[in-house]
Parts: structure tokens; sequence; C-alpha cells
């Protein structure tokens, strides 16, 4: 009897050893945190209406003095690149588990924790600005959980006109006066507003990122945390269009969402996310891996 006591003691204390070996070497599940900081140049950007003090102040390449007092976009379709280039899709076909609202006003929102990552050695990340085409209709039922956070009354990221998600709201206010200033991008639609048989594909928002990492992001020993920048002073002096606000009912004016024309937004979009062709990073770059 003692003797099975002692084999009985030595089969849970080797259990236990490899159970505690498990989680050492499996860290938070092959977890990947992505770190997303909004900055104007290297100032992470502090929000605040008209008349705020402690509002991060920007002044763009064309001059012009300018603050938000909301920032928001959406991230989607994440992928990780291998080291020998193959990919790793993260949910990519599920908005509710592999899709996010990021928020400057809510902290919580700037972390998003990708799990159960392969282990491997990751060079470069990928992901979507916005939602694909075939995935950008407001689909309560099969994707609930984003539908309820994109269109929370202090979020907002839908179009009132239903066709479809915005991929950034930006509020703020520009020149020394302090005029409003409003730019929201998402993908449109052509065809007859409320009947959805004769919708087609107008304008495309969605841009994809691709970023090379800064060292190898080492999954299934670590638990690496990937710090992405998105530099909001390309929004008006970008990559590929230097943009100057202004406030009318032309068509060159661009400051309100209820008044700048698809073409004016796709500016904006292409600063934001690059032009798809000669810029894959837009406003974002990897500034450190933590291993």
């Amino acid at each position: 009897m003692q003797n099975l006591k002692k084999y009985l003691l030595l089969a849970v204390t080797a259990l236990a050893f490899v159970s505690c070996s498990s989680d050492d070497d499996n860290p938070a599940g092959n977890n990947v945190t992505l770190e997303f900081d909004n900055t104007f140049k290297n100032t992470t950007i502090v929000l605040g209406d008209a008349a705020s003090t402690s509002a991060t102040m920007n002044t763009s390449a064309a001059g012009q003095v300018h603050h938000f007092s909301e920032l928001k976009y959406v991230i989607s379709n994440i992928r990780l690149v291998k080291d020998d280039g193959s990919e790793v899709a993260y949910n990519i076909n599920d908005l509710d588990k592999g899709a996010t609202v990021i928020d400057q006003s809510k902290t919580a929102t700037l972390r998003y924790v990708l799990s159960n990552i392969p282990a491997s050695t990751y060079k470069q990340i990928k992901f979507g600005l916005g939602i694909k085409p075939e995935q950008n209709t407001l689909d309560q039922v099969r994707f609930p959980n984003f539908y309820a956070a994109a269109g929370a009354n202090d979020t907002s990221m839908m179009w009132e006109w239903g066709s479809g998600y915005r991929f950034t709201k930006i509020e703020g206010f520009y020149d020394t006066d302090n005029k409003t200033m409003s730019i929201h991008t998402g993908s449109t639609v052509e065809g007859t507003k409320g009947n959805t048989a004769t919708y087609t594909q107008g304008v495309n928002a969605y841009r994809d990122i691709t970023l090379n990492l800064t060292t190898n992001a080492i999954v299934g020993s670590n638990a690496p945390k990937i710090k992405i920048k998105a530099d909001f002073d390309k929004m008006l002096s970008g990559k590929t269009n230097t943009i100057t606000l202004s406030t009318g009912t032309g068509g060159s004016d661009n400051a309100t969402p209820n008044i700048h024309t698809a073409a004016q937004m796709v500016k904006f979009v292409d600063n934001f996310g690059g032009n798809g062709t000669s810029d894959i990073t837009g406003m974002f770059s990897v500034t450190s891996v933590e291993n």
C-alpha cells in the first residue's frame, strides 16, 4: 500500500511538472498584443473641444492648425507573416473575433490581443483599415458583437443611410477660429436609396496595410507585443496628398462629410491607408516589438 502511495505521488508530481512546463513554454496561450499609439508626428494625441487648452495641436504642411475631439478607426482582416513568407490569418471572416474599433477616448481599445497564434517567427503584419467589401454590411445576425460595438451611441461607426460601416471618424477643429472639421471615410454604394437590390459598389475605401516588424516576433516561447504608430499628421500631410481644409458647398470643399464629395474623401483615404500601389503603409508604422 505504501508503494502504491509512492507511485501515485510520483505520478501527480510528474503531471504537475509537465503542466508547469507547458504553461512556461506557451505564455498567455500564444498571444500577440497589438498596441496602437495615435500621434501627430511623434506626440501622442490628446483630444479636446474647441476651447481646450490641453488638446494636442498640429500644423499641416499647408500651414493649417488643427486638433481632434474624436478619433476612431476600424481594424480588420489581420494576418501575421512568418519568416518564410507564409501567412497566418486571424479570424479574417469573423468580425466579432477579428475586427475592432480603435477609439482614442477609450484606453482599453488601444490594445488588441490576438490569441492562439501558431508558434513561429513572424516578420510582418498585415491588416485592413476598414472592412473588405464582401463583409461591409450591417449584419447584426452574423456579427452581433461588432455590430453593437460599432453602432454604440458614443462610437457611431455606421453610415446613417445603412449601407455599411464608417472606417475612420475624425471630429475636431481647424484654423485659429476653430472651424468645425468632420472627416468620415468608408466605402460607398451607388443605386436607389433604400432599395438594396439596386446597390452596386461605389468607392472602395478599404485599404490593406503591410508593415515590416522592427525585429521578428517570436511566438511560442514568448507573447510578443507589437507597437503600431498611427501618425495622423498624414491626414492632411500624406505621402499621396497634401490637403487644405475648406468649409463650404463647392465640389472642392472637404471639411464636413455632408459636403465633401467621394473624390475629396478618397484623398483622405489614401493618406490614412495608402493608395494600395506605391504606398501600402499609409499613416501606420511599427515602432517596436517586445518579445
